[in-house]
């Protein structure tokens, strides 16, 4: 299962283990049957409130991130968002059970080739 773009809103009910909407159920069934989810994230709480719920989801089984970073440190300095370009590697890294590395980036702009 792909979740992409993943929103701090979404990450957080995953995290804590709220499965109130269609995403979360089908996140939940994944999790419980020991399938990966991948999660892209995007949010501009990502280093404020929500870093607690994205160190809580890359401790889970079966959870697999897209390599993220910061998109814009100055405009957004607590903004994080995956490489998408890096999906479909991200996707079948999981189904082999591995974590692309590095997981995290710096300023996404930076490291892109």
């Amino acid at each position: 299962m792909v979740v992409a773009p993943c929103t701090g809103t979404t990450l957080g009910r995953l995290a804590m283990g709220i499965s109130d909407t269609a995403v979360t159920l089908a996140c939940k069934a994944h999790l419980r049957n020991g399938r990966p989810v991948v999660v892209a994230i995007a949010t501009n709480d990502g280093l404020g409130a929500n870093l607690y719920n994205v160190a809580t989801m890359l401790n889970r089984k079966f959870i697999y991130f897209v390599p993220f970073g910061q998109d814009d440190p100055k405009g957004k300095p607590r903004s994080l968002v995956a490489r998408m370009e890096l999906l479909c590697e991200t996707i079948f890294s999981a189904l082999r059970g591995e974590q692309i590395q590095p997981g995290i980036l710096g300023n996404i702009k930076e490291n892109k080739d």
